[in-house]
């Protein structure tokens, strides 16, 4: 069984796809940015665009009934690899142990021109 998750409090899709997926007890949340779901706006420079996108994985996760202590995998796409390093410690303040597998990337180029943007697998059970 699927079923669509959707938050008020993460910014809406902009296009024909679902913040997030249940599938059994595995969640699929789509890539997020670090976008402010009450203004639209993107927020300014690495630091606040890292930090929003994974408020709003946590906000798409809590209307999902879990958080990120349940992340079996994200994966993190970035405009510049020179960032990696501001973005990994910003991420790993979300995250605790054991912390989950991971891929980061450079892109060319991002939706919104975006800096930063992150995907991740639940395993709610």
């Amino acid at each position: 069984m699927m079923k669509a998750i959707h938050s008020q409090d993460a910014p809406a899709a902009i296009g024909p796809y679902s913040q997030a997926i249940e599938a059994g007890d595995f969640i699929f949340v789509s890539g997020q940015l670090g976008v402010d779901p009450s203004t639209g706006e993107v927020a300014s420079g690495i630091e606040a665009q890292t930090k929003q996108v994974l408020e709003n994985l946590k906000s798409i996760l809590k209307e999902a009934n879990t958080d990120l202590s349940k992340a079996i995998k994200f994966t993190i796409y970035l405009s510049s690899m020179e960032d990696f390093a501001t973005v990994n410690e910003i991420y790993g303040s979300y995250l605790e142990e054991p912390y989950p597998a991971r891929v980061t990337v450079e892109v060319s180029r991002l939706p919104k021109d975006v800096l930063v943007e992150m995907d991740v697998i639940v395993y709610n059970k």
